[in-house]
């Protein structure tokens, strides 16, 4: 039926827009309120190496800290594949982040696959989870041929 899958094409491209403005909030300097508003109020975010943080206010607290860890980021979502089921969908994407560590002021290359889980509530979609799998960081000088993890 058209309605159903012109319903799934809108539902998608607000995923998208989701995760575009998540990166946004997170390249200027981790709008720790703006990022913890895109999230339900169960929601879960984990990521090896910074923490895990179930909840929208414990996701906000850490947020309000992040820069501290990362004093620049550009994050580019890439290769994003959306699976709608009604009102929860889920998607994984490839994460690639240039970066700087602030500790040391040191310019690292970032990259992993997020896995996420989507919910649609009053209308508009939220991250439920949001789960980092680590590819690589290490320094940029001396890239990723000799190890993935610095």
């Amino acid at each position: 039926r058209l309605e159903g899958r012109l319903q799934v094409l809108e539902d998608a491209e607000a995923i998208r827009n989701l995760k575009a403005h998540y990166a946004a909030l997170c390249d200027r300097r981790y709008d720790a309120d703006g990022i913890a508003a895109l999230f339900t109020e169960d929601a879960l975010w984990e990521s090896p190496g910074l923490g895990r943080f179930e909840g929208r206010e414990a996701i906000r607290n850490f947020f309000r800290g992040a820069s501290a860890i990362f004093s620049f980021a550009i994050h580019y979502s890439l290769n994003g594949q959306i699976d709608i089921e009604g009102d929860t969908a889920r998607a994984r994407w490839y994460l690639f982040m240039p970066c700087t560590v602030a500790s040391g002021n040191r310019a690292m290359w970032r990259a992993s696959i997020d896995h996420e889980t989507y919910a649609r509530v009053s209308g508009t979609w939220m991250f439920r989870h949001k789960r980092s799998e680590p590819l690589m960081n290490v320094p940029f000088e001396t890239g990723w041929a000799q190890a993935r993890f610095a």
